[in-house]
C-alpha cells in the first residue's frame, strides 16, 4: 500500500490532529514525530514507520491535561483555525 502516515492515522486510528493541507510538506499541518524526529506526514509513507514510535498532537496532553505549549496557545488566542497547530505544538 502507498498510504501516507496522515491517511493511516485518519482512516485506521480516527486521529485527525495531523491534516493534509498543502500536500507538499511545507505548511506543517501534517507534522508527526517518528522516533522523535518531525516528519511531514503528508509525504511520509506509512510503511516506513513499521516498528517506529509515532507521536501525534493527540499525544501531547498527559492524563487529560494540556501541555505547556497547548496552554500557551489557549492563553494567547493563537489557535486560529487549527490547521497548522499540530505542526507548531
Amino acid at each position: 500500500m502507498h498510504q501516507t502516515i496522515v491517511e493511516v492515522l485518519r482512516d485506521r486510528f480516527d486521529l485527525f490532529g495531523a491534516r493534509e493541507s498543502c500536500a507538499q510538506g511545507l505548511c506543517g499541518c501534517c507534522t508527526v514525530l517518528v522516533d522523535g524526529k518531525a516528519v511531514s506526514g503528508c509525504l511520509y509513507l506509512a510503511a516506513f514507520v513499521d516498528g517506529a514510535k509515532v507521536v501525534t498532537i493527540e499525544h501531547m496532553a498527559s492524563d487529560g491535561k494540556l501541555s505547556v505549549i497547548q496552554e500557551a496557545f489557549l492563553e494567547c488566542g493563537a489557535a486560529q483555525c487549527g490547521f497548522c497547530t499540530p505542526g507548531l505544538c
